[in-house]
């Protein structure tokens, strides 16, 4: 394919920050010229080119979709790269699973640079699939596809300067790699130690004020907006002051919401409320370039043909996403064909029964419970003390209160029995909802209830070796298979999309109010966010950092 060209258009020189007509010549995928036609101004007929967006941190695999399929929805958005974290797969399959990533990613134009996973698994706290080493971190950085060291989760053992963490990260700085953070709610003090370490990012900030204390320390924020965690209207307020140290981001984005948009739309919320268009630029595509050292083009004379066309700089309409010259998407159509996708897992999980998820209530007194309040829109929980409700000897769900049982089933072992707790927020008057996507070691995930209803939405999980599953309290129930590693399906992504909308529509149905309700579900095994998770070995205290009882 040609990818030889011209193109008149309004250019948008971030750099300069200036819009002036001009002529962009592509020749062999790069920019080869831009000739300004004379004009003082932009002209009003005339469509606008600029440089494509990056999401500065995101898992593919939360999006359900494997590299390939996720760039064909991506472009159609304008965006041109990702800084992808491949740590979910990372945990059920390795190095491996990594390497799974780069392989299918390869069969696509889309610039996607893959990081290292630094906490494969995430913690000692729960059972993964795998382990990657300080020894495979090294191995993995002769590869040049792998561009820095992924989110240090562990923020305890970057301020206490544990030995293997701290090996990892000197890795990364050996290798000339950037690494990025992970320490949701560290403040003042606390976070210049951390980022002294030589973290280098935040993606975790839920408050401007906790931003402000790393940026003081010297990192850059990462603003983000997926289908869980949503934190954009905390931060935006930064953009003014700081926006050539911040980024834009999605972290998790799920089918369905990666069909409507993408950093596109963080762009369009940015000069909505009255940000400079230049500023909110540099943010969304110039920042994570320079930062992260990517291949990608800023629409620059010899720089890759990497671009995108808009309609105005107002309403930001996508019509046409170049990549290499080549053109990927034309008025929110991808031009992307579809590659083959592998089938990668590991799932050894049996069937289980409605027995298994019973708690067995106290001999004597009146028990509470530690419940897990969960939040739209969040990742971090609360914890609530709630008197439990007894049945013939069982503490049993309480739909009427909106305590209902979760749990968390070890997809690695056969017959190991499931770690029940409870929780609120999900709001579930009837069925369950089950999961093998389940950060980070992803073990399935289940709430509901009913045990009858959580064994059924478990046992369609571990029938499918991986999936999204939703049964009804008459017995209706829908499956997503996901057999990439109990992650990703091998299907198209409007399809997926569309699978998985119908399985959000099901859900909500069943009294969930939550945005995402099967992201928040993903990430109630997420032991590194506080306050209160379930692992596969029982409740986690967060912030103590240690296992508490369910039943207090």
């Amino acid at each position: 394919m040609s990818t030889d060209f011209s193109l008149l258009a309004n250019v948008v020189d971030v750099f300069a920050r200036t819009v002036r007509p001009a002529t962009v010549q592509v020749a062999d995928g790069r920019i080869a010229a831009i000739v300004p036609t004379g004009a003082p101004a932009p002209d009003a007929a005339l469509p606008y080119a600029l440089p494509g967006f990056v999401d500065a941190h995101v898992h593919v695999e939360s999006s359900l979709l494997v590299p390939s399929e996720f760039a064909r929805l991506a472009v159609a958005h304008g965006t041109v790269a990702t800084v992808s974290d491949p740590h979910e797969i990372g945990n059920v399959l390795g190095v491996a699973g990594v390497q799974y990533m780069l392989d299918n990613a390869a069969t696509s134009p889309f610039k996607f640079c893959f990081g290292a996973p630094s906490c494969v698994p995430a913690t000692p706290f729960e059972t993964a699939g795998a382990e990657i080493t300080a020894a495979d971190i090294a191995q993995l950085f002769e590869n040049p596809k792998i561009g820095y060291l992924a989110e240090v989760m562990n923020w305890p053992g970057v301020l206490g300067r544990d030995p293997g963490v701290m090996e990892k990260i000197a890795l990364a700085q050996t290798a000339g790699r950037p690494v990025d953070g992970h320490a949701p709610g560290l403040r003042g003090p606390d976070a210049a130690r951390y980022a002294s370490a030589g973290i280098a990012t935040d993606h975790e900030c839920f408050t401007a004020d906790e931003a402000r204390d790393k940026l003081a320390a010297g990192m850059k924020i990462l603003i983000r907006e997926g289908s869980a965690a949503r934190n954009f209207d905390a931060l935006i307020e930064l953009l003014p002051e700081h926006f050539p140290h911040l980024m834009f981001c999605s972290d998790d984005k799920h089918p369905d919401t990666l069909v409507l948009g993408h950093i596109d739309q963080l762009v369009r919320r940015a000069l909505a409320l009255g940000n400079n268009v230049f500023d909110v630029l540099q943010v969304a595509c110039v920042n994570p370039v320079q930062h992260y050292r990517l291949p990608v083009g800023l629409l620059r004379v010899g720089d890759p043909a990497d671009f995108i066309v808009v309609d105005n700089l107002t309403d930001f309409q996508v019509r046409k996403t170049y990549l290499d010259g080549q053109l990927v998407a034309e008025n929110g159509q991808s031009q992307l064909p579809a590659a083959p996708i592998a089938a990668a897992n590991n799932f050894h999980a049996q069937p289980v029964q409605a027995a298994d998820f019973q708690v067995p209530a106290p001999a004597a007194g009146a028990p509470t419970l530690r419940v897990i309040e969960c939040f739209d829109g969040q990742l971090v929980t609360a914890r609530l003390d709630v008197p439990a409700r007894v049945e013939h000897g069982k503490i049993v769900a309480d739909p009427a209160r909106d305590v209902l049982k979760l749990a968390v089933v070890n997809r690695y072992r056969a017959h190991v029995p499931p770690a029940v707790a409870f929780i609120k927020g999900f709001g579930l008057m009837g069925g369950a909802l089950a999961s093998s996507v389940g950060h980070d070691s992803h073990n399935i995930t289940a709430v509901g209830c009913d045990d009858a209803s959580l064994a059924q939405a478990v046992n369609l999980v571990i029938g499918a070796r991986g999936g999204l599953a939703a049964v009804g309290p008459g017995g209706e129930e829908l499956l997503l298979p996901l057999p990439v590693a109990g992650l990703m399906s091998d299907q198209p992504g409007a399809d997926v999309a569309a699978a998985y909308a119908a399985l959000d529509a099901f859900a909500k149905r069943l009294g969930s109010p939550l945005g995402a309700p099967f992201m928040t579900l993903s990430f109630m095994a997420l032991l590194v966010i506080p306050s209160l998770k379930l692992s596969d070995k029982g409740l986690f205290d967060g912030e103590a950092f240690r296992f508490v009882d369910a039943v207090a």
